[in-house]
């Protein structure tokens, strides 16, 4: 039971550590690290943008407009901090009416 547990870690660990060394060494096209670039921003708005449009189930418009409002914020460059900040003070605004 215990060389299963330490072969599964062992199996677990290596595809994610070996990368971490490989990646540095390696020399990615330009259109490759460009694409390696947008992966976070992807990965981030999978996992955000279903919640946007179910903060409130029954009134997704709520969403749809923090959505824009975070949006806008974001296009001028304020801080995320402020962006994350104004959008849950528009949701409780909102809430409210």
């Amino acid at each position: 039971m215990i060389t299963m547990i330490i072969g599964m870690a062992i199996v677990t660990a290596v595809p994610r550590f070996l990368p971490a060394f490989v990646v540095d060494k390696w020399e990615f096209p330009d259109w490759v690290d460009r694409w390696l670039q947008a992966i976070p921003y992807a990965a981030l708005g999978a996992l955000i943008f279903p919640g946007i449009l179910t903060v409130i189930p029954d009134q997704p418009w709520i969403g749809w407009t923090v959505l824009l409002v975070g949006s806008l914020l974001a296009f001028f460059k304020l801080n995320v901090i402020v962006v994350v900040g104004l959008s849950i003070v528009t949701v409780y605004v909102l809430t409210l009416l």
